[in-house]
């Protein structure tokens, strides 16, 4: 609860399919919970789902502002 380093790693095994079932909505909300607690990796894999759609509707203007 709030380690967001530990929020961006288990979004790392979501997205990956690593020890968990792949599910790419719930690596978004972990790395929206680890984004929005300025944790850059977490930014950078948000913006990358937003700007190939992996996980939530493609947004480019969302990826941009997530790099």
């Amino acid at each position: 609860q709030g380690n967001t380093n530990a929020q961006y790693g288990l979004g790392v095994c979501y997205r990956s399919g690593t020890g968990v079932g792949q599910n790419h909505a719930e690596a978004v909300r972990l790395f929206r919970l680890a984004a929005d607690q300025g944790n850059v990796k977490a930014q950078y894999n948000l913006g990358m789902c937003y700007d190939t759609g992996t996980g939530v509707a493609q947004d480019v203007a969302e990826a941009v502002r997530w790099y």
